[in-house]
């Protein structure tokens, strides 16, 4: 397809492959593999069970050739529709971050997911996130503040955001979307406070035009997430915490399809109290300093 036709489309028009391109291209450019050094008895042992337990399952439910064979398809079309990292992130990244983060004290974590992108327009709170003029949905005033396990507020913190608009579509993953739409890095102020003006996103189903969709399709699986606001927050000399935060009242809280909805991460959005349109959440953090454990 050409790019002319590509820009005439619709936001709602892009394709899975497009969307698992990109993001296995940003997650190759993200420099997370850089000075990996992995020993080979860790290799051994956690491949070494990964394809046992893959054996198990076939001899456990006597697969057959023919699902063998639509196996071996399928994985083939997860890499060409370039879908690994949205597969990992989706169905895997959950229980490698609640390992990671057990000892970690202070703010709830959750998984990153596929569709982060680094370097995104920098402002000072209060910040107001890109939006288009016509922008739908509910405006989101969200504010909280910054403090270390002691409970003093923490200096240059900041609050890295990215969402979804009113459609469930993320920028830079989806056409006619500009490009920083609801994506910023936001610094608090001297005592660690944040203000951020943005819109509620919305829910959405994960891509099903690809090779995880047909995985859901033929497993009778829903594609759902609940809506949410993706959350980086970070301090010099102080642990990175990943984070989405969620909405009362969604009906995929309890049934995500990335199992990533923890109580801890629930917004309590209330009518605006300072006469503007639309609602205020806010959510205060606690963050560990570099080495701390619970």
């Amino acid at each position: 397809m050409s790019e002319s036709s590509t820009d005439a489309r619709r936001e709602d028009e892009g394709t899975a492959v497009e969307a698992g391109t990109l993001a296995t291209q940003r997650f190759s450019e993200s420099g997370k593999l850089h000075g990996m050094d992995v020993s080979q008895e860790r290799v051994s042992a956690i491949a070494g069970e990964a394809i046992q337990a893959i054996n198990d399952v076939a001899v456990k439910h006597s697969v057959t050739y023919d699902e063998y064979n639509a196996l071996k398809a399928w994985l083939i079309k997860v890499g060409t529709d370039g879908e690994w990292p949205l597969f990992l992130d989706v169905w895997l990244e959950h229980t490698i971050e609640e390992i990671n983060s057990v000892e970690r004290p202070g703010a709830i974590g959750t998984i990153e997911g596929p569709y982060y992108v680094p370097n995104a327009p920098e402002m000072a709170t209060p910040a107001t996130l890109e939006m288009r003029e016509d922008e739908e949905g509910t405006p989101l005033k969200f504010t909280g503040s910054f403090k270390d396990t002691s409970g003093q507020p923490i200096k240059d913190a900041v609050v890295e955001i990215w969402h979804a608009d009113a459609m469930g579509f993320y920028s830079q993953y989806a056409p006619e979307l500009p490009k920083w739409l609801f994506r910023g890095v936001v610094l608090a102020d001297e005592d660690g406070n944040f203000e951020i003006n943005t819109m509620r996103p919305a829910p959405y189903q994960i891509p099903t035009d690809g090779a995880c969709g047909q995985l859901i399709a033929a497993a009778g699986w829903h594609a759902w997430r609940p809506a949410h606001i993706h959350i980086k927050v970070y301090a010099p000399g102080f642990q990175l915490v990943t984070q989405q935060l969620y909405f009362p009242g969604d009906p995929h809280n309890e049934d995500d399809i990335a199992s990533a909805v923890k109580p801890e991460l629930m917004l309590e959005p209330k009518p605006r109290t300072d006469g503007g349109e639309g609602e205020e959440a806010v959510y205060n953090y606690v963050l560990a300093r570099e080495g701390e454990t619970a």
